[in-house]
């Protein structure tokens, strides 16, 4: 194989040689060049989808849309929840709770407020100390079902159930304070919080 020639019939080899080995100069497959193309093409596409740095679109994200699903199903045998300060309060606390409100909030929210509550155009930053409508914990689920600012904020009675607005609620309750950069405060200075009731006299909340 030395004169680097090939025999009538057989595969040509290539011009280089390793300590006068050669090796023969065959093409890859059609398929697999074809394969290998599109998985280099797919693997661009994936890049910057889930990694161009929206939150909607990680891993974790997705993770956590089904994990809400999950426990939205779990829920859905609890009862109607009852609106209280405590509770409000207790829910906030609740991470399945919140972990809820925050998929209803992405699911429902997010084009007005911004995915993290930080405000847009005309709707407030939920993330501050300060807000033309609410003055204690309970008016959020108030705001929520019957809107405000002349329509601005609409009435979401008829699009959500009144679980729905109660864990959304709460969500939205945890958000305060955050301050994530966006919209700028707006209203008033709000009350603070109440401060959660003690375990043993929390409320009743936990799913069954």
């Amino acid at each position: 194989m030395s004169s680097g020639q090939a025999a009538p019939g057989m595969d040509k080899l290539s011009d280089h040689s390793y300590d006068g080995i050669q090796e023969y100069d065959n093409p890859m497959p059609g398929w697999w060049v074809a394969l290998f193309a599109a998985s280099i093409v797919f693997a661009i596409g994936y890049f910057v989808y889930y990694e161009s740095g929206i939150p909607e679109r990680t891993v974790e994200a997705s993770y956590t849309e089904e994990k809400t699903a999950d426990l939205l199903k779990r829920f859905a045998g609890i009862g109607e929840l009852k609106v209280t300060e405590a509770n409000l309060v207790a829910w906030a606390q609740k991470d399945d709770y919140r972990l809820m409100g925050q998929g209803i909030f992405k699911a429902n929210c997010i084009s007005c407020h911004g995915p993290e509550g930080q405000g847009g155009v005309i709707c407030p930053n939920l993330t501050d100390e300060y807000a033309k409508n609410i003055k204690r914990i309970t008016d959020i689920p108030r705001v929520i079902t019957s809107g405000a600012n002349n329509g601005a904020m609409p009435a979401w009675n008829n699009r959500l159930i009144p679980n729905e607005i109660s864990l959304v609620s709460a969500y939205v309750a945890s958000l305060r304070g955050q301050n994530k950069p966006g919209r700028a405060p707006e209203g008033d200075l709000m009350p603070a919080w109440p401060k959660p009731l003690p375990a043993a006299s929390a409320p009743q909340t936990q799913m069954k």
